[in-house]
C-alpha cells in the first residue's frame, strides 16, 4: 500500500533562537555571521521577497549617497585614489540589482517547465555575489602588493581619511541590515550580499587607516593595512561561498533533519522513518519522506497519518512550507 501526498502552503512557527544583544551581539555579528539555515520568523513567499526587495531598495539608497557624498569630496579635491574607490562602490551597489530580480523571479508561479518555481534564481545570484567578493579579495590584494613594491605617495591625505571613514560606515549598515533580513526571511543569498557590502566596507577602512599611518609619518601602512583587510575578505569570502554553495548542493543544517525526524517519531501511527530529504528552494524548505505504518490498515487510515505527518513536519521545522510523504506497509 503507497499513499503519497504534496502541499505546498505557508504555515506560522514561533520557535526561540537568541542571539546576543546590545554591543556584543553587534561585534559577533561583524566577525562571526549567523550560519544555520532556520529563520528567525516565518513569513510567505511573497511576503518575504517584498521583504527582501524593500532591504534591497533601501540598502542601495544608502550605497549610492555614501558613493555620492565620496564623489563631491572627489570633486572638491581632485584626489585620483579617492575617485577610484568612488567608482569601486557605485559599482558594488549595483551588484544588489541582480538579486533584485531574483526576488521578483521567485515570485512566479509554477509552470510546466520550470515545475518548482524559481526559486533556485536567487541562488545563482548568490553564486555572483561570492564571484564578486573574490573579485574584490584580488583586487586589493593586488593593490596593496604592488604599493609595497613601487611606494606611492597619497594626496590630499586628511580628505581621505575622512571619505574611508564615510565609505565604511555607510557599507557597514548596510551589511548589518541586509544580513539581518537575509537571516530573517531564510535567504542565503541576501546574507552572501550583505557580507560583500561589508568587504567593501573593509577597503575603505583600509584606506581610512592607511591615510592615518601616513599622518603619523609611516607611508608603508597603507599597503600593510591593504594586505591585512584582504585577509579579511577572504575570510568573510569562505563563509560566504559555504552558505551559497550549500544551498546550490541542496545542504541543509543537520539540526533541520533532527527537528523533521523527532516531528514524524511523534506522529501516532508511525511505526518507522525509512528516509526523510530536506531541500532549499527559494525562502522556503521542502520535505520528502517515507514512512512505515501498520500493514493492517485501510488506505483511508494510512491517508490520515500521512497528513497528520504532514502537519507535525510543518510544526516542528522551521520554513517548511511542503511535504510529500510516501506510505509503506511495515512488516
Amino acid at each position: 500500500m503507497t499513499d503519497v501526498h504534496d502541499h505546498q502552503h505557508p504555515h506560522d512557527h514561533d520557535h526561540d533562537h537568541k542571539h546576543p544583544g546590545g554591543l556584543k551581539g553587534l561585534v559577533l555579528s561583524i566577525i562571526r555571521p549567523h550560519s544555520h539555515d532556520a529563520a528567525d520568523s516565518i513569513d510567505s513567499e511573497l511576503e518575504s521577497s517584498e521583504e527582501g526587495i524593500r532591504a534591497l531598495k533601501i540598502s542601495l539608497l544608502v550605497l549610492l549617497t555614501t558613493a555620492l557624498a565620496q564623489l563631491v569630496i572627489v570633486l572638491l579635491t581632485g584626489s585620483v585614489a579617492l575617485l577610484a574607490d568612488t567608482i569601486h562602490n557605485f559599482s558594488d551597489a549595483l551588484t544588489a540589482v541582480p538579486l533584485w530580480i531574483a526576488f521578483v523571479l521567485v515570485r512566479r508561479a509554477p509552470s510546466k517547465r520550470f515545475t518548482y518555481g524559481l526559486g533556485r534564481v536567487e541562488d545563482v545570484a548568490g553564486l555572483f555575489i561570492v564571484l564578486m567578493i573574490a573579485l574584490s579579495a584580488i583586487v586589493a590584494g593586488y593593490e596593496s602588493i604592488s604599493r609595497l613594491i613601487n611606494p606611492r605617495d597619497i594626496s590630499h591625505v586628511g580628505v581621505v581619511l575622512v571619505a574611508g571613514i564615510i565609505g565604511f560606515a555607510g557599507n557597514e549598515l548596510v551589511a548589518v541590515y541586509r544580513i539581518r533580513i537575509g537571516r530573517r526571511i531564510g535567504s542565503a543569498a541576501l546574507v552572501a550580499d550583505g557580507l560583500h557590502a561589508r568587504t567593501d566596507g573593509f577597503t575603505s577602512l583600509a584606506v581610512a587607516l592607511g591615510a592615518i599611518g601616513v599622518l603619523a609619518g609611516f607611508p608603508l601602512a597603507d599597503p600593510i593595512v591593504g594586505l591585512l583587510i584582504t585577509v579579511a575578505i577572504l575570510v568573510v569570502l569562505k563563509g560566504a561561498a559555504t552558505e551559497v554553495f550549500r544551498r546550490l548542493l541542496d545542504g541543509v543544517d543537520p539540526t533541520l533533519v533532527d527537528a523533521a525526524e523527532r516531528a514524524l517519531a511523534a506522529t501516532p501511527g508511525v511505526q518507522r522513518i525509512d528516509s526523510i530529504q530536506l531541500r532549499w528552494i527559494g525562502h522556503h524548505l521542502h520535505a520528502e519522506t517515507s514512512i512505515e505504518v501498520d500493514c493492517g490498515l485501510d488506505l483511508q487510515s494510512a491517508h490520515e497519518i500521512a497528513h497528520h505527518a504532514q502537519d507535525r513536519l510543518r510544526d516542528g521545522v522551521p520554513r517548511l512550507t511542503a511535504a510529500t510523504v510516501h506510505v509503506s506497509p511495515g512488516a
